[in-house]
């Protein structure tokens, strides 16, 4: 399941969606983004993601499509927002279920590396420093590379 909205999120009312009925999962692993209130060096107030309709539920679907072609899934989650977040905002949610905590913990990780690094979202930062549009990290990108097929 993957949606792009606006609206907040509630973590447990998405677990129960991915799991309700589902008898044969044995664990779900879960990531929820917040906004914080700082970056680097300086003091945010908020932060705005925007994206490009189509394309990025085109990319969310081939992150899904990756996961589920990895591990053995039972179900995977991913909601992402757009629009102004204020800090201690939800951004990101992220579930895998699985009949095996290890398929789970390890999709859980792939797909959040992935939507750092290949899903099309731009964030602008807002805070003491002005307005600056927020670029890949080095860091991420390595996480990245591990998930690399060779």
């Amino acid at each position: 399941m993957i949606r792009i909205q606006e609206d907040d999120f509630d973590p447990g009312i998405e677990i129960s969606k991915l799991t309700d009925g589902q008898t044969h999962i044995g664990g779900v692993c879960s990531f929820i983004g917040l906004v914080r209130d700082f970056s680097d060096d300086h003091k945010l107030t908020s932060m705005t993601l925007e994206h490009y309709p189509g394309m990025t539920e085109k990319q969310l679907l081939h992150i899904e499509d990756e996961a589920f072609e990895r591990w053995h899934l039972d179900g995977l989650s991913i909601v992402h927002r757009v629009g102004k977040l204020h800090a201690g905002d939800r951004i990101v949610f992220v579930a895998a279920a699985s009949a095996h905590r290890a398929d789970a913990f390890e999709a859980c990780n792939f797909v959040m590396d992935w939507l750092k690094t290949k899903a099309p979202f731009w964030k602008k930062e807002t805070g003491t420093s002005g307005d600056h549009w927020v670029e890949t990290k080095a860091t991420d990108e390595a996480s990245s590379k591990r998930w690399d097929k060779s």
